[in-house]
């Protein structure tokens, strides 16, 4: 198959640009790919593969494959800001809208579908779309099997709010009307594509989140070999952390609830920098403590759009990452600040 399609090759690296990878799934992922790509092209995109819904989910079911829609959001987020790539782009964004079988399919996830089983390689393939879209970094999967996320959930047992109630499947827990738990992972120790492990562990920055908390974020903190990878790396750590809660995943959290999350399953993860909107931060000082105890200095910017909904803009969000990169910073309300470095 080489040479047999006419591929844009990606721009040039950007001299003295960080090294960075970005977790996550779904829009979060793509907000931060949105914002880094305006820092660097040393980028990679580390991404979930748990989504068990929409024409993922029928793929995954059908063919056997990683569940594709997360990873060509983040291609999409990575292209080239060209006329190509952006025309690319759209390509594989649409949906089909029809009253058969293809019926909101999305092009990119059928082409993707298509690369794998024609190269038989996942990798191979997301850089084949990479390469077609002039991408501005790399895009991987979490695990070289598709996952299952399984959430103990609170509230779902009628007069027995202390019940725990097993809820199987992304789509579900991220949907539940109770208040998840805590979420593992089917099977709990995946194989980890090697670029995956070799990206972390030469990285000067590994960005988590924002993200849906339970089922897109700190799923990577769950597969043995990548967390160990994360708690090994040089790279300094970021969490960012999301402008709202999501309801039945972090129903009722406070913004110091999702680092006490993380840092309950991740226990030897050490932190950087929390980056926040302020406006989404209830307590401040609360906030930073929490973030102290991760190691982590407290940033607080205005990275939302400001337009009332819980959408990072991309352009706030790429100078809270500036600051945060070139560091120190000057801290926001009731934050701290120190010399970046690892102890």
């Amino acid at each position: 198959m080489t040479g047999a399609l006419p591929v844009r090759t990606a721009p040039a690296a950007q001299t003295g640009a960080p090294a960075v990878v970005a977790l996550g799934g779904g829009h979060g992922l793509s907000a931060s790919l949105s914002a880094l790509r305006h820092l660097t092209d040393r980028l990679t995109a580390v991404v979930t593969v748990a989504d068990d819904g929409g024409s993922s989910g029928r793929l995954r079911r059908e063919l056997g494959v990683l569940p594709p829609g997360d990873l060509r959001m983040a291609l999409s987020a990575l292209c080239d800001d060209s006329e190509w790539g952006r025309t690319w782009r759209d390509v594989l964004q649409h949906r089909f809208d029809s009253a058969g079988g293809l019926h909101q399919h999305a092009t990119g996830n059928l082409l993707i579908a298509t690369l794998w089983e024609l190269l038989g390689d996942e990798v191979s393939g997301l850089d084949w779309v990479a390469r077609l879209l002039g991408a501005r970094g790399r895009v991987l999967p979490m695990a070289a099997v598709p996952l299952d996320i399984e959430a103990d959930v609170l509230g779902l047992v009628p007069g027995d709010e202390s019940a725990l109630t097993p809820v199987r499947g992304q789509v579900a827990v991220a949907s539940t009307t109770g208040r998840v738990s805590g979420v593992r992972l089917v099977p709990p120790d995946p194989p980890v594509p090697a670029e995956v492990l070799h990206a972390v562990r030469t990285a000067d920055w590994v960005v988590l989140g924002p993200g849906s908390w339970f089922t897109s974020v700190l799923p990577h903190l769950m597969v043995p070999a990548l967390a160990q990878a994360l708690c090994e790396t040089a790279a300094r750590v970021c969490v960012t952390l999301n402008l709202a809660v999501q309801p039945g995943e972090t129903d009722g959290f406070s913004a110091e609830a999702h680092l006490d999350v993380l840092a309950a399953h991740a226990p030897g993860l050490r932190v950087d920098a929390v980056v926040a909107d302020p406006v989404a931060v209830g307590d401040p000082a609360g906030l930073a403590a929490a973030a102290a105890g991760l190691g982590a200095e407290l940033v607080l910017r205005p990275v939302s759009t400001g337009d009332g909904t819980a959408r990072h803009d991309a352009l706030r969000l790429a100078a809270a990452y500036r600051d945060v990169f070139a560091g120190p910073v000057v801290p926001g309300p009731g934050a701290g600040v120190a010399p970046w470095g690892r102890s």
